[in-house]
This record gives structure tokens, sequence and C-alpha cells, in this order.
């Protein structure tokens, strides 16, 4: 009989038996993030057309300064695994955000980051990119969203395929983590 872990598990896209409450660095898979994420639509789907996670990921890790591009791109990959939650859901969910976070200290370990949460620099650009994508992919606002930093100057959002957006997200990884 196998060992007791915490939770119920979920079946990854690569077949992996994971317990997203008792994460370990060994059964994290890049092509299981990579794939989650591609599928996996920014503003539980509320926006004009199709837009990634994996999509806002790689603009992330394109915006910050190359020592911190590595959180960049990983800075949203529990995701992959607890989904994408909007953050007023998240507010009144006090119980979810220190699983998110432990389950991103698992991923930080997996892929050797130096520390186990993201870089204040990668949460600025993840606000700067917030504003950008909401002048791009929302309609009129019918409230002030509250303060919100500058759009990235510049930044393109297309609204990738999921396909697209995997491949992307892959060749991004291998540009940012040579050995693998």
């Amino acid at each position: 009989m196998g060992q007791q872990r915490d939770g119920a598990w979920i079946q990854t896209y690569t077949g992996i038996q994971f317990w997203p409450m008792d994460a370990r660095p060994e059964e994290i898979a890049l092509l299981d993030i990579a794939h989650a994420l591609s599928m996996l639509c920014r503003f539980n789907g509320h926006c004009r057309r199709f837009y990634s996670v994996a999509e806002h990921s790689v603009h992330v890790s394109r915006v910050v300064g190359a020592a911190d591009a590595r959180w960049g791109l990983l800075h949203d990959a529990a995701e992959a695994y607890l989904s994408d939650i909007p953050k007023p859901v998240k507010r009144v969910l006090p119980a979810f955000h220190p699983w998110e976070e432990r389950l991103l200290a698992v991923i930080a370990d997996r892929f050797g980051l130096a520390s186990p949460e993201p870089p204040e620099t990668v949460k600025q650009a993840d606000l700067a990119l917030l504003a950008s994508e909401k002048v791009v992919l929302m309609g009129p606002a019918p409230a002030s969203w509250g303060w919100m930093p500058e759009p990235v100057p510049g930044l393109e959002i297309v609204g990738w395929s999921p396909e697209e957006a995997k491949r992307v997200f892959l060749a991004r990884f291998a540009e940012l983590f040579p050995e693998g």
C-alpha cells in the first residue's frame, strides 16, 4: 500500500497522480505547467477574447529584468494545479493563499529558483500587465478597479491559441533555463 498523502489527487496532462496539497518537487512537470496554463483563460474567461495565463506569464518574464525573468515566467505556475481564481474570490478564501504559496515554493524548489516566492519586481510587473490587459481585453469598466500602475508601454497582447501559448511558454522556458 502506498504512502498516505494529504488531500485528494488530480491526474495531470502527462498522466501524473498529483496531490496539490502535498506536492513534491519531483512530481512537478514542466509540460503539465505549460499545458495547463495555456488552457487557462485570464479573468476567469470574462475578457473579449481568449488570453491564457501562459501568454501572461511569458509577458511578465519579458517585462522584468533578466535576473527575475525565471520567476516572471513561473510566478503563476501554481495555477496549473490549483486553477486561476479571481482575486475578489481569493480574498474570501483565506485558507487558499497559504496552499498556493506552499505549492509555489515547491515549484521554485523544483526549478532551482533562489527564493520560495516571486521577487517584488515580478509582483510589480504582474500589476503592470494587469493594467495593460484591462485596457486591451476588457470592455468599459462599470466602476473603478482601484489603483493600478501605468500599462506597460508598447506591449502587444495577442491572445495566442492554447497551442501557441504552450509552444511559446516552453520556448521561453528553454531560453531562461538552458540547463534544462
